[in-house]
């Protein structure tokens, strides 16, 4: 059984981040978009491109909850992602990739499989 481990990079500070939205950071050269669920005290990341459209906005997208389930919203197509499995909820065609996240010190960090 392979194992892949997982390096752990410093995205960004908590305060880049809104309460209840998403930002984007730039983590080995692709566009990672992170989440605060302030009210919830949780943090998601995912890919910031919607594979609907190949569009780099999922870090602008609404963001909500489902049944318990936290979802973000394109911005621009509406599809909406789970961004606990990454699975679209309202299309089963589609899923973006999602990211553990831990914060450390007021600072995120998001891990990459390597």
């Amino acid at each position: 059984m392979l194992t892949l481990s997982i390096t752990w990079h410093m995205a960004c500070h908590i305060d880049d981040i809104p309460a209840d939205g998403g930002a984007c950071a730039l983590i080995d050269g692709h566009q990672i978009a992170i989440f605060h669920f302030a009210r919830r005290g949780e943090w998601y990341a995912t890919d910031n491109q919607c594979p609907h459209r190949q569009q780099m906005a999922l870090s602008r997208g609404m963001t909500g909850s489902h049944q318990g389930e936290p979802k973000v919203a394109c911005p621009f197509h509406k599809k909406t992602f789970s961004l606990r499995t990454g699975q679209c909820l309202t299309d089963d065609e589609y899923q973006i990739r999602t990211y553990p996240v831990r914060v450390e010190n007021d600072q995120v960090f998001v891990g990459i499989e390597g």
